[in-house]
């Protein structure tokens, strides 16, 4: 059986992502999520280094604000998720993977070594790279080689 390749996050990862900076007006942003039908966005300084993430779930703290306020409102700032969860560029998809697992969130900020932000991955992207190394390789169904005939059998595989 032929080995397979692990997939790079670099490999399937989007690069062209819309991005909020932290002073911005948190309507502006949520205009700005409206319009490009996406749930979050990242947060950049003035030279690209990732210091937060905006999503929609960041944005309904302004109605909870606002049963304590005239008007609520305020700056990205003031709302974004500042503990946020990376990866690296050159991580694997397994880790993408892993990640996606242990976490309700649905895309990750990917940074260079300098934590500058240079794309996002989804669980949608983590899904083609799983697709695409089923396709590339042949895989075995069971491939270990401690499952008998008989537990392949037991499991539903008519290769046996």
């Amino acid at each position: 059986m032929e080995k397979l390749q692990v997939p790079k996050i670099k490999n399937y990862m989007i690069t062209s992502l819309v991005k909020l900076n932290s002073n911005m007006d948190v309507y502006e942003s949520i205009d700005l999520l409206l319009k490009n039908k996406i749930s979050g966005a990242p947060v950049v300084d003035e030279s690209g280094h990732l210091i937060g993430v905006l999503s929609e779930r960041d944005c309904l703290r302004i109605m909870a604000n606002g049963s304590f306020h005239e008007l609520p409102g305020g700056v990205v700032n003031d709302y974004m998720s500042k503990n946020i969860q990376t990866l690296h560029v050159d991580d694997d998809i397994f880790q993408a993977a892993d990640t996606f697992l242990h976490h309700k969130f649905r895309r990750i900020p990917i940074v260079d070594k300098k934590n500058r932000l240079v794309g996002q991955i989804s669980r949608r992207d983590v899904l083609r790279a799983i697709q695409d190394a089923a396709k590339s390789a042949k895989i075995e169904k069971y491939p270990s080689k401690y499952l008998s005939p008989q537990m392949k059998a037991s499991l539903g595989d008519k290769s046996s």
